[in-house]
């Protein structure tokens, strides 16, 4: 066959055999070729024959002409049914892409002038259909044409339009948390099955087909939503069909495209259908087509061809369909699709891990935000203190879900998208923090706080009352007003973690004009409560004045704790001695308390030395510097330096020109601060290093001020955080959505949702941790850690990172026989108390309380929510969870309040079963499967 296939090529290559006789004839025998090859040879002579016939007419003629066509389609007739024996299922889709080179306004565009083609078509082409992804879409066409909308729901209910979205866009499956993960499914299944009339077990596809990486709990998160399939296209080269099965043993079945998602119909599309029906045991094949990214979808001409080409005779039998039905067929053969685990779909573009990072900080607060905002709302609304708006609520995850489209918030995308993005995020945040504002404070206003405040204080000339509005937005906490006056004030601080946590708490107080240096804290039960100025004097604010303190604050699981500042009595006249130094003494740069030791190079600010004290482990020792700062430029020759971090061409340790100082408080016994001020290149980065007393944490707080601009044969320029450890390390473990992953020694840059650790050979032992407030790009290679701070790619966008950027990470010594650990301390990292000032008023709750607690059991809560729901009119409580070990779980969950009911749901808030949950007053007890995820409902 092989001069045979050389005779083909030549002509297929001809401009004389370009017409469509020429194209029909050419396929089939092409297609005829591949029969015989699936049939041992079968068919062999008559194509040989067949092909010399049509190449000798060729050669005589110059043209491939209908008569030497049809005559040649005569000669191979008898390939007919085998021929016709397989299948091809067309679905036209249209990608669209949320602002990837475009702002917002055009994405509308974009998706209004598809879909009034494809309708358009729809109506000349009674059996053309059509299939579309993505809950966005539609959110705009409700909003901008509503009359289309009331077609499209027509072509829905015929079966011609196909709706694939089973998440809010197509998604990043790598930075969004698994909570995030969960709701892109609830909201989308709630919102297109009210809109478009559909039952929302019907949306059962994930359709990824450009999605940058999958991770492995991808499974696991589908099926506890209801979604059985899952298409994508980038992601793994190995098999088409597939299981993939996730740590917890859940599967979904896969498609990942054979050629590509944008295409067109050609006749070559079917030379792959005999191998790959033959290789998967199967009779059909699927084709994606349509022009894409910015919209367009199928064209008149591809149509025409799959109705044109379905009549010819030695050619499969091909189609119009949807994506359900050939998910449909394949499952048939699900014992016979091989299986894959683990995540062999990832890495794709490991420069979007950390591209417009301001986009990707954004994310992680409005996450965070989120998930404090509903929790103590749902608290707030079953003690009937504050309404909980599920409305409200889904407005602003909406906004979020936008912006996990895979060129948004992995940063491939230009400045009109970034600033949609950021928009977005604002007006999430006025959601979401207005509404955690709003559920605190009322929360606050029931505590008892009449017995905190001696009676009999004058009131008059006080100015401190509304001082502060909007202070602490800036910095993504709740703003701190100032409800207090006079000499006593009281604060209600919240602890957000299903758990009690003592720890430093900053506290803002306003005009308060008394004696700073006798300042005293008490708890609620009058304990003399340790506290440290921030501040040597007052900072003034908008006609007002404030001073920062620090105090060891302690507050119950999801709740809170009341504390109270005045001023202390002296018994004794204050003596002020002179402050004039009467030695020199050097500096020693050492941060220290009970858990660990830190020792800094006076001169370039790297940890020279760290202990845990625990144990007397050496993390970081003298021969090898840790906690640097790099400036790195990566070889931008490969190109698309949004999505590929390039190889490393110069690594610079940013050792030269560094200040580095004591941070002097009033008093020290808190917190202990060294400060590095550096310059390099175009820019300048200040780092507060801190250590908090109980606190195994050492917190680099940033500020940078960036100007490096990347540019071709320069390169691209990158902030890097560096952190060598003192032992060899086994491999590297990260957290991802649902759970953690260990991944190998490897030189690039890998996803982790906010932290990486270094795992030591002996696991027994410790080792380091970096948790971060907003980064997602890491590298855990030659027994070091690191963290992609910024990085100046420069297309599509050439200035993503131009100004100021402010963030925080932390060093931390950990063990590792404990995955829940590794991730409370992290959730503890990036959710800090949260501080009320409150007035002197009766109330129904006590100085201190927790709403709920989690007392057993080796999970983490995910989210705490209210139904979207209640048919019944009662209050429905979901609380999420996942198990982190790798082993059955049984677990214990404690509330406030007795419950009338208890069971599970899934993702979707559909009762699963209702006899595991075991409920017992205010406490519920349920099982929870190895890696899996658990939805319990709890009823009041």
């Amino acid at each position: 066959m092989g001069i045979m296939k050389e005779k083909i090529l030549e002509m297929y290559n001809s401009d004389s055999a370009s017409g469509y006789w020429a194209q029909r004839i050419l396929a089939q025998l092409a297609y005829g070729s591949k029969i015989s090859v699936i049939k041992s040879g079968k068919y062999d002579d008559i194509i040989n024959d067949a092909i010399q016939y049509v190449y000798q007419k060729f050669q005589e003629d110059g043209v491939i002409s209908k008569g030497t066509a049809t005559k040649g389609e005569e000669m191979i007739l008898e390939l007919k049914d085998d021929a016709k024996y397989f299948n091809m299922i067309c679905c036209a889709h249209a990608h669209i892409d949320m602002n990837w080179m475009w702002r917002y306004d055009e994405t509308v565009a974009i998706t209004l002038d598809t879909f009034r083609t494809m309708l358009d078509l729809m109506k000349e082409y009674p059996d053309f259909t059509f299939s579309q992804s993505q809950a966005s879409v539609y959110r705009i066409v409700e909003q901008y044409d509503p009359a289309m909308l009331e077609e499209i729901k027509q072509r829905i209910k015929e079966g011609r339009w196909e709706v694939t979205a089973s998440t809010w866009v197509e998604t990043d499956k790598n930075m969004p948390s698994g909570e995030s993960l969960a709701r892109h499914i609830l909201y989308t299944k709630r919102y297109l099955s009210n809109l478009l009339d559909l039952d929302p077990d019907s949306l059962k596809i994930d359709f990824e087909p450009d999605t940058f990486g999958h991770n492995m709990n991808v499974p696991e998160i589908c099926s506890k939503g209801g979604i059985k399939y899952y298409y994508h296209c980038r992601g793994d080269d190995g098999e088409n069909i597939y299981r993939w099965i996730a740590p917890s043993g859940e599967s979904i079945l896969v498609y990942r495209e054979l050629t590509w998602y944008n295409a067109d119909i050609n006749p070559s599309m079917a030379l792959y259908v005999p191998e790959f029906c033959t290789k998967y045991g199967i009779d059909t094949m699927l084709k994606v087509y349509g022009v894409g990214d910015h919209g367009g979808g199928p064209t008149r001409r591809d149509i025409e061809r799959i109705i044109d080409m379905n009549t010819w005779p030695v050619f499969p039998n091909i189609r119009f369909g949807r994506y359900d039905e050939f998910f449909s067929l394949i499952e048939e053969q699900a014992d016979k699709i091989p299986v894959v685990e683990c995540e062999e779909q990832n890495f794709v573009f490991t420069g979007c891990y950390t591209s417009q990072s301001r986009i990707k900080k954004a994310n992680r607060m409005a996450e965070a935000v989120l998930n404090e905002s509903e929790a103590f709302n749902s608290m707030a609304h079953i003690l009937d203190t504050y309404s909980y708006s599920s409305e409200e609520f889904a407005k602003a995850w909406e906004k979020v879900l936008f912006n996990h489209f895979h060129d948004i918030l992995p940063g491939s995308c230009v400045i009109g998208s970034r600033e949609h993005a950021l928009g977005l995020f604002q007006e999430t945040m006025a959601i979401a923090n207005t509404r955690r504002s709003y559920a605190l404070r009322s929360i606050a206003a029931r505590i008892n706080t009449a017995s905190l405040v001696p009676e009999n204080q004058d009131f008059r000339e006080t100015i401190s009352e509304g001082a502060g509005v909007g202070f602490g937005i800036e910095g993504f906490r709740i703003s701190q007003p100032e409800r207090g006056l006079g000499k006593t004030r009281i604060f209600t601080i919240f602890n957000p973690s299903p758990y009690e946590r003592e720890e430093v708490c900053q506290i803002t107080v306003w005009d308060w004009h008394y004696d700073i240096d006798r300042i005293i804290f008490k708890d609620m039960n009058g304990n003399v409560v340790e506290h440290q100025l921030l501040d040597h004097g007052f900072n003034p604010y908008w006609g007002h004045q404030y001073i920062r303190v620090l105090i060891k604050a302690r507050v119950p699981g999801l709740g809170y704790s009341t504390y109270v500042m005045t001023e202390r009595k002296d018994s004794h006249i204050k003596v002020l001695y002179p402050l004039d130094s009467r030695v020199d003494r050097v500096e020693e740069f050492i941060l220290e308390n009970d858990y660990i030791k830190a020792q800094f190079d006076s001169r370039t600010g790297a940890i020279i030395s760290m202990t845990d004290k625990e144990t007397g482990e050496i993390l970081v020792s003298p021969d090898r510097p840790a906690g640097i700062f790099r400036f790195i430029l990566e070889d931008e020759s490969m190109g698309m330096t949004s999505w590929r971090v390039g190889p490393y061409m110069n690594v610079k340790e940013l050792n030269n020109n560094v200040r580095v100082k004591n941070v002097s408080y009033k008093s020290e016994n808190l917190r202990k601060s060294i400060s590095i001020d550096m310059e390099f290149m175009d820019s300048k980065l200040t780092a507060i290093i801190s250590l908090d007393c109980n606190s195994p944490i050492l917190n680099y707080e940033v500020t940078c001020e960036w100007r490096e601009i990347g540019e071709k044969k320069y390169g691209i320029p990158q902030l890097n955080f560096y952190m060598p450890v003192a032992y060899k390390c086994k491999n590297y473990r990260y957290d991802i959505p649902f759970g953690t992953i260990d991944r190998e020694d490897m030189d690039g840059d890998v996803p982790a949702n906010s932290w990486a650790a270094a795992l030591p050979l002996d696991q027994n032992k410790k080792g380091i941790m970096l948790v971060t407030d907003s980064k997602y790009g890491f590298r855990g290679t030659q027994d070091a850690l690191a963290i992609t701070l910024i990085r100046s790619s420069f297309d599509p966008d050439p200035y993503p990172e131009i100004g100021i950027h402010k963030f925080k990470f932390g060093v931390c010594p950990v063990t590792f026989d404990n995955n829940k650990d590794l991730i409370a301390k992290a959730y503890d990292y990036n959710h800090e108390f949260s501080v009320v000032s409150t007035s002197i008023h009766e109330g129904v709750l006590s100085t201190a309380g927790s709403f709920l607690t989690l007392e057993k059991g080796d999970v983490v809560i995910s989210g705490i929510k209210m139904t979207e729901s209640s048919e019944d009119g009662r209050d429905k409580l979901i609380i999420r969870v996942y198990e982190t070990e790798g082993n059955s779980t049984k677990a214990v969950i404690r509330l406030f309040k007795e419950a009338s009911k208890a069971y599970y749901t899934d993702i979707n808030e559909n009762k699963t079963d209702l006899s595991g949950v075991v409920l017992d007053g205010k406490t519920i007890e349920f099982t929870v499967s190895p890696y899996s995820i658990a939805n319990i409902c709890v009823e009041f």
